[in-house]
């Protein structure tokens, strides 16, 4: 069993925003009405989700590559070294999509990493309005270190 350690996710967090093609104008509506909160927070976001929120928002975004091309790995990549506190991902759930492996592997990272993710407008709206949203918050992660050394022991 991994042990587990506490940190602090930051007051100013730092927001992954992902959408599959069908979902992106449902997830630029979503971002518009909460652009005053979101700009608050420091946004990243896959390849087009990114270059769209710029564009048709002026909202600052560190933009990966594309999804299917390893923007979904990126984010999941700074999920383990606690980069990114939050997902909000309006994925699509009536289309499959070539790289849904590369989907579930982020959201089983969010899961092990215990990174708050929301997959639809509402969650996205309940996670926003949250009173955690805008502070600092303590919660538990495995414990890495730990782990690695009770493998070296053995």
């Amino acid at each position: 069993m991994i042990k587990r350690k506490e940190i602090v996710m930051p007051a100013r967090k730092r927001i992954a925003l992902i959408a599959h093609d069908n979902m992106k104008a449902d997830l630029l509506t979503w971002v518009e009405g909460n652009l005053s909160q979101l700009k608050q927070h420091e946004i990243f976001a896959t390849g087009t989700t990114g270059h769209l929120l710029k564009n048709q928002l002026g909202l600052d975004v560190h933009a990966m590559i594309s999804g299917p091309l390893g923007g979904d790995q990126q984010i999941g990549a700074m999920l383990t070294t606690q980069n990114i506190d939050m997902v909000i991902f309006f994925w699509d759930p009536f289309e499959a999509m070539p790289h849904d492996p590369d989907v579930k592997a982020l959201l089983r990272l969010a899961s092990v990493w215990n990174v708050p993710v929301a997959c639809n407008r509402t969650t996205a709206d309940f996670l926003i309005s949250s009173p955690l949203f805008a502070t600092a918050h303590s919660y538990e992660i495995p414990d890495y270190e730990s782990y690695l050394r009770e493998r070296t022991q053995t």
